[in-house]
């Protein structure tokens, strides 16, 4: 069975449970140990695919179609673990199952309440997939105290009474603020957060403690004495230059060591770090520098392409530069020519969204790149806007435009070259959409295979004839307009494996133009770069020498 880890928040939200917990996941991984991480979020929503991402950041995607939080992403990125539907949940999806069993008489009559059926019900999702790893890291959205997440601090704190003895622990964050006027890290607030942990039920047993300065002997023995922690497991996460350094930092301060002595685990295998050090090595002596618009709509939260970002970094690492990600709002474009604001980079991204607002935009930065040899690279929205282009300016359709805006405005203005997929096929079965169904989970959703032509510029980056992606879309590129879009320069070079769906296209003739229905950014790691941010940074880097 596995042995789990309850990582906490307190005093302030955003202080990076997330990485703190991919971090320590790929820690446990160099000891030579199999862990899963998974998500607890308090919000109602059943989960965020519905939720803006100005509020929530990007919706990461898994192989299995589930919409989940960012931190999945994080996750998989510094463990290589696949996340699944089962590793992310919401207070929303918990009160839903619970009220669906209620409907059907699971519960013999008896009144629902939050102890025991709701907390139950969150016990049984901690308990799927337990016998298939040696940790299982949980994490607890938002901060402790907060009423909404009362629930699954309650569940946890019972499941680790009924566990055996040394089969669970509790990891809690918190937050040191230095106070500039006196020179000093203020303990307080984290004996507060603890205090407040321990009053429902729940002693940690390792504190990490976001701060700017490092923590004095003479604090962590404060923070050990009125937290009830061992000194040696008060632990201190100190602001670094990249995310992929928190390995290393983790490790130097001891984080792994505490958690193993905290199961008594001893003795333990030693640590393989050598990946990490390759990473940070890749990171802090590149070789150049390419500077790479994305153009898109909600620029001014980089949380929104979380994904988008860290992949453009790994491919920087894969071609040992640094890649200045610079975000540009799509909407300036609607009404100033894109030249003044795009000249001078080595490479376009127009990443995905939904409505109208800021496409005018994007379908312009698609013809700059198009028509000044700029590398490319369209993903999910922006490769329909790159076909919208090319209808429009390459192949006569001059009305060319996307169903979804038109549903969205009301009115019938364009020629739907983008259309509202009604079915498609999902293994042996076909799946079938309305433009009236519940926003909710009812698009394309997880992997899908697709067949790439042969002596393709994608067939040759992927090295591969068949691929499987991540998808997240309900709009299409209408098969119906591929010969004439080919026929003005546009190729066509992977589709579903029906031949029905279009997945791919790109510009033969262009020294790099393509664009992806999928989204790739959501299966790339520092170690192992998706080989289309790979070649895209290889193609700046070689703009970059004409620029």
């Amino acid at each position: 069975m596995a042995r789990y880890i309850f990582i906490t928040g307190g005093v302030v939200s955003s202080l990076g449970k997330g990485l703190a917990s991919a971090a320590l996941g790929a820690l446990l991984q160099a000891r030579g140990y199999s862990v899963r991480l998974r998500k607890l979020d308090p919000y109602l929503n059943v989960d965020p695919g519905t939720m803006s991402p100005f509020e929530h950041g990007e919706v990461f995607v898994t192989d299995d179609g589930a919409e989940t939080d960012l931190d999945l992403g994080h996750y998989e990125r510094f463990t290589g673990v696949a996340a699944r539907s089962t590793d992310s949940v919401s207070s929303g999806r918990i009160y839903s199952t619970v009220l669906e069993k209620e409907r059907r008489g699971e519960y013999l009559g008896k009144t629902i309440q939050v102890i025991p059926h709701v907390t139950n019900q969150i016990k049984e999702f901690l308990e799927i997939g337990a016998d298939e790893v040696d940790f299982m890291l949980c994490e607890i959205g938002g901060t402790v105290g907060d009423i909404e997440g009362l629930p699954f601090f309650e569940a946890i704190r019972q499941f680790g009474q009924e566990k055996p003895a040394g089969q669970c622990i509790f990891m809690h964050l918190t937050l040191l603020p230095f106070i500039a006027a006196s020179g000093e890290l203020k303990t307080k607030p984290t004996q507060h957060s603890v205090k407040e942990l321990r009053s429902i039920g729940i002693a940690p047993d390792i504190l990490v403690c976001r701060a700017e300065q490092p923590i004095p002997t003479k604090e962590r023995e404060k923070l050990a004495l009125f937290c009830n922690v061992r000194a040696e497991r008060v632990i201190a996460a100190l602001d670094l230059k990249s995310i992929y350094e928190a390995p290393l930092a983790y490790h130097r301060e001891g984080l792994d060591q505490a958690v193993l002595d905290a199961f008594g685990i001893s003795p333990a295998p030693a640590p393989k770090l050598e990946r990490w050090h390759d990473v940070a090595d890749r990171i802090y002596n590149p070789d150049g520098e390419v500077r790479i618009a994305v153009v898109g709509k909600y620029t001014q939260l980089e949380d929104a392409y979380k994904s988008i970002s860290e992949a453009l970094t790994h491919g920087g690492m894969h071609n040992r530069v640094k890649v200045r990600t610079e975000w540009i709002d799509a909407e300036i474009f609607d009404q100033d020519d894109p030249a003044p604001y795009l000249e001078g980079y080595h490479g376009i991204l127009v990443p995905g969204g939904f409505g109208e607002r800021g496409t005018e935009g994007k379908i312009k930065a698609a013809q700059y790149a198009r028509e000044n040899g700029v590398p490319y690279f369209g993903i999910c929205l922006g490769m329909q806007m790159a076909v919208v282009e090319a209808a429009r300016n390459m192949a006569g359709i001059g009305k060319a435009g996307s169903e979804e805006f038109d549903n969205e405005a009301g009115v019938d203005r364009y020629e739907h070259v983008i259309y509202h997929m009604k079915e498609w096929n999902e293994g042996n079965r076909t799946v079938q959409r309305s433009i009236d169904d519940d926003k909710g989970g009812t698009m394309r959703l997880g992997a899908y295979d697709a067949t790439l032509v042969p002596g393709s510029r994608i067939a040759e980056i992927y090295d591969a004839g068949d691929i499987s992606e991540r998808h997240r879309h309900r709009f299409e590129v209408d098969i119906k307009y591929k010969d004439r879009l080919e026929d003005a320069g546009l190729c066509f070079s992977g589709l579903s494996p029906d031949g029905e769906l279009p997945e791919i296209v790109e510009i033969p003739e262009h020294p790099w133009f393509v664009g992806v229905q999928f989204h790739p950014e959501l299966k790339s790691k520092p170690f192992e770069p998706h080989p289309l941010f790979a070649s895209f940074v290889r193609a700046a880097m070689d703009k970059s020498r004409l620029v």
